[in-house]
């Protein structure tokens, strides 16, 4: 029973893990800042700047690159597709026009299919054969 359960936990700690990372790090990066910046011209931008996005992205590689090239793929795509998409609903959910429902679900797809081809490119990487050492007659 304790190799079963060891088992299922080292299966399920790369989607935990991932999904943390992917909650904390978007507090950290886009969960501080709420405010739409107003120009001169009276358009808006906001409430994100591209520095925090870019942020983001690259430090969710981290635990991205860590789950597949330890080959949990799906741990990879599920725990940072779930954390990202989970942690954007909960910050935009207070849009009272229910546009938010559109930009979470691009965030859902948008990270699976980036999320899912970066961790099978991170797989096969790892995945090629090592160059035979020379053989010395």
């Amino acid at each position: 029973m304790n190799r079963r359960l060891l088992r299922s936990v080292s299966q399920l700690l790369p989607t935990l893990v991932t999904a943390v990372a992917a909650l904390t790090m978007w507090a950290a990066w886009l969960g501080w800042d709420q405010r739409y910046d107003v120009h001169p011209d009276g358009s808006s931008t906001g409430p994100y700047e591209a520095w925090q996005v870019l942020g983001l992205v690259l430090t969710l590689l981290i635990p991205v690159v860590w789950a597949a090239s330890r080959h949990h793929i799906t741990g990879a795509v599920v725990g940072t597709t779930v954390g990202l998409t989970v942690a954007s609903f909960y910050d935009w959910s207070d849009d009272s026009s229910g546009l938010f429902v559109v930009g979470v679900t691009m965030v859902m797809l948008g990270t699976a299919a980036v999320t899912t081809g970066l961790s099978f490119l991170i797989a096969a990487i790892g995945r090629r054969p090592q160059p035979a050492a020379p053989v010395t007659t």
